[in-house]
């Protein structure tokens, strides 16, 4: 069976599965990391939202054989890892500060779409707005996307404070 090496929420992972499986089934059957979600598979619900090298990406439409060895994977285990501090990411508070969960399952996705899109145009220089939270296409089914919104909005204004 192939071996796959790639970095894990800041460490080096290996695995023996076949080329064709899925990071997500990697991540969730073999590693036993499982906050990215599966929800639809097909990269359409976007419940498994995690990073790889900082940006947003679905690891249920990804092979791992496509995974580069330097390639770093983070999911919502090791957010808080990525931001300054011993406590939860900024993103995460403002995610309790708003209320924002109600069945929670879609959260860690959100989450993570969340900070790679603050991530994003904060390189451009420029603050988040309302066409740019309409690029985020994860699915709630619970319908708490103005919270979802509004904690976005304070998550930004944490994470540029550096808290």
């Amino acid at each position: 069976m192939p071996t796959h090496t790639f970095q894990l929420n800041g460490e080096t992972v290996t695995v023996d599965v076949e080329d064709d499986v899925r990071i997500l089934w990697v991540l969730r059957d073999v590693l036993g990391v499982t906050g990215p979600k599966y929800g639809c598979g097909i990269n359409v619900c976007k419940a498994c939202t995690s990073h790889i090298n900082g940006k947003a990406f679905n690891p249920c439409s990804v092979r791992v054989a496509d995974l580069d060895k330097n390639d770093e994977i983070t999911t919502i285990e090791g957010l808080a890892d990525t931001a300054p501090g011993d406590g939860l990411h900024p993103m995460q508070e403002a995610w309790l500060e708003h209320d924002v969960a109600q069945c929670g399952y879609c959260q860690p996705g959100q989450i993570m779409a969340a900070v790679a899109l603050v991530n994003k145009v904060r390189e451009e220089g420029r603050a988040i707005n309302e066409a740019d939270l309409d690029t985020i296409r994860n699915v709630c089914r619970c319908g708490t996307y103005s919270r979802i919104r509004e904690a976005i909005k304070t998550g930004q204004e944490a994470m540029a404070r550096g808290l």
